[in-house]
């Protein structure tokens, strides 16, 4: 009985050494990017980019928790707006503020996580036309601790976080491909 309750610490000594060991390998920093191509031009996309109001009306983090409490506060759209969210376990509860906004191209913003861990990343949206159609594109980076690099260990960060901004960028397209008198913002 001992020599198998040795074993088994054994191994899972084993087993955190190795995850500890793999950890330390990851990089200390991220970045999941997704991109798409639009068939509307930058100024109709930027509108719901550059107000985060409208973000209910595509971001893929609403559908996750309809009955999420959010705030907005700051000017009402551009550098210095701010979305501050509190929801359930999938969505945590964090701030996100646009820290710098160029017309109709790109938007830059802070994405700060209290819950269910803390993180300080950057988001930005990159708008590129070309021709009749925009390249969309959803970007976010930061840095990654010591603790996030176990995590990255376990679970594909790009993967998860990559699929949200998929269906995103996607929702992004249907709703500004609509003609004009068919895109309403949805209320917050």
């Amino acid at each position: 009985m001992v020599s198998a309750i040795a074993l088994l610490v054994a191994i899972l000594v084993a087993v955190v050494g190795v995850l500890l060991g793999l950890a330390a390998t990851r990089p200390n920093t991220f970045r999941v990017r997704r991109a798409t191509r639009i068939q509307a031009p930058p100024e109709k996309i930027f509108a719901f980019v550059d107000d985060l109001r409208r973000f209910v009306a595509w971001s893929p983090y609403e559908k996750k928790d309809p009955t999420m409490k959010r705030s907005f506060s700051g000017v009402g759209q551009g550098k210095g707006s701010v979305y501050a969210f509190e929801g359930n376990n999938q969505i945590g509860a964090g701030r996100l503020e646009i820290t710098d906004s160029s017309r109709p191209t790109k938007v830059t913003m802070t994405l700060e996580f209290f819950r269910p861990f803390k993180a300080h990343n950057i988001v930005e949206f990159i708008l590129e036309p070309q021709g009749d159609v925009t390249n969309g594109t959803w970007d976010m980076h930061g840095p990654v601790p010591f603790m996030a690099k176990i995590m990255h260990v376990i679970f594909n960060m790009d993967r998860m976080i990559g699929k949200d901004f998929e269906t995103g960028l996607a929702n992004l397209k249907a709703l500004t491909e609509k003609p004009a008198a068919d895109t309403v913002m949805s209320p917050a």
